[in-house]
C-alpha cells in the first residue's frame, strides 16, 4: 500500500467539499443557475458550475502526485504511462472549459457533439485507444498481436468516448445519480488496477473518487449545485479514458454503466422511431419515468447505485471473460426488463 494512495484521494475529496460551496456561490454571482421548469422540477435556483469542484479537486490531486515523494510512489512500469497521463489531464481540461462555454450560453446538439469528438481526437492522439480485443470465447486477440486496423481504432475509440460522455451528460438528471455512479466506477477500477499489479495507473481513479465523493453531499437530494455540462463532461471523458488506461477494463465500465447506456441507446432508438431528434432534451430519460412512476429521487438514485455496483462487483470477481459475457447478457435482461416496465403506461384510472 503505497503513501501516494491516501494523500491523492484524500486531497481530492477535500479540495472538492471545499470548492463546492464555492462554485455554488460562482453560479448565482455569474448568472449561471438552473432554474425550475420543464424536465427541470427542483425547488428554486441552483448553481450549475459543480464541473469546477470536480475539475479542480482532480487535477489539483493529479499535481500534487508529482510532488511527492519516490518512495510513496509506486514504480512506473509502462514508458507510455506519462503520455496517456498528459492525454488525460488535456483532454480533461478541452471538455471542462467547452463545457463551462455550454453551461453559459446553452450551446445546441452541433457544437456538443464537436466538443466530444474533438475530445475523442484527443485521446487518440495521446494513443488513449481502443486497439486490441478479446474474443471472449477463445480468449485470443481479433486480428492477432498487431490488434485492430487504424481506421477501426479511430472509429472504435470515437465512439466509445462520445458514448460515454453522452451517457454521462444524460444521466445527469437527479441529484447525485451521476456523481454516485462515477464514484462507484472509479472505486471499482481502482480496486481492478491494484489487484491486476497496475499500481501506478490507480493514482488516477482514486483522484476521480476523491472528486466525486467530495462533490456528493452537496449534490445529493436535495441538491445545494449541480456539476453542469462542465462536471458531466469531465466525468464522462475521464471514465471513458481510465477503462482503456487501465489495462482494457472496458467490460468494468459497461457492467458498471450498463443500465445508463441501455437507457441511451433506447432513447435514441424510440426517438428515431417517433421522428423526433435524439439529442432533445425531455423526460423520456428513464429516470424521469420512474420518478413518473410515483417512485422518489432518492430511491430512483439508490437503485441506480445498487444496480451498478452489484454489476461492478461481478466484474471483478468472474474470472474468464466468457462470464463477463454472460453478466453483459444478464444486465441486458434485467436491463431490459426495467427499461420495459418503466415505459409502459399506466392504465387509465
Amino acid at each position: 500500500m503505497y503513501l501516494a494512495y491516501p494523500v491523492v484521494f484524500l486531497t481530492a475529496l477535500a479540495l472538492a467539499a471545499v470548492c463546492s460551496p464555492l462554485a455554488d456561490r460562482l453560479g448565482y454571482r455569474w448568472g449561471i443557475v438552473d432554474r425550475p421548469g420543464g424536465r427541470r422540477q427542483h425547488h428554486g435556483e441552483v448553481s450549475r458550475l459543480g464541473g469546477i469542484a470536480l475539475y479542480v479537486a482532480f487535477i489539483g490531486a493529479l499535481a500534487l502526485s508529482a510532488f511527492l515523494p519516490e518512495t510513496w510512489l509506486p514504480p512506473r512500469l509502462d514508458p507510455k504511462e506519462l503520455t496517456r497521463l498528459t492525454g488525460l489531464i488535456l483532454g480533461v481540461s478541452f471538455v471542462f472549459l467547452a463545457g463551462l462555454v455550454d453551461d453559459r450560453y446553452e450551446l445546441g446538439p452541433v457544437p456538443q457533439l464537436a466538443i466530444q469528438l474533438m475530445a475523442s481526437l484527443i485521446a487518440i492522439a495521446f494513443i488513449i485507444h481502443i486497439k486490441h480485443v478479446n474474443n471472449p470465447f477463445t480468449n485470443q486477440l481479433l486480428f492477432g498481436p498487431q490488434g485492430l486496423p487504424s481506421p477501426l481504432v479511430w472509429v472504435v475509440t470515437i465512439f466509445w468516448f462520445m458514448g460515454m460522455m453522452t451517457t454521462v451528460n444524460w444521466l445527469d438528471g437527479l441529484d447525485g445519480l451521476a456523481a454516485g455512479v462515477a464514484a462507484i466506477l472509479c472505486a471499482l477500477l481502482a480496486l481492478h488496477m491494484y489487484r491486476e499489479g497496475q499500481y501506478s495507473v490507480v493514482i488516477q481513479p482514486l483522484a476521480l473518487l476523491g472528486a466525486t465523493l467530495g462533490f456528493l453531499p452537496f449534490n445529493f437530494h436535495p441538491a445545494r449545485v449541480f456539476m453542469g455540462s462542465a462536471g458531466a463532461y469531465m466525468l464522462g471523458f475521464a471514465m471513458a479514458a481510465l477503462g482503456i488506461i487501465g489495462g482494457a477494463k472496458v467490460a468494468t465500465v459497461l457492467l458498471v454503466m450498463g443500465l445508463p447506456i441501455m437507457d441511451v441507446a433506447w432513447l435514441i432508438w424510440r426517438r428515431w422511431r417517433r421522428g423526433q431528434a435524439p439529442t432533445r432534451e425531455g423526460r423520456d430519460h428513464l429516470h424521469f419515468r420512474l420518478l413518473d412512476k410515483g417512485l422518489t429521487q432518492r430511491t430512483i438514485v439508490l437503485g441506480y447505485y445498487a444496480f451498478s455496483a452489484g454489476f461492478g462487483v461481478l466484474a471483478l470477481v468472474l474470472g474468464p471473460r466468457i462470464y463477463k459475457v454472460i453478466a453483459l447478457a444478464l444486465l441486458g435482461i434485467l436491463g431490459g426488463g426495467v427499461l420495459w416496465w418503466a415505459n409502459r403506461e399506466s392504465p387509465a384510472p
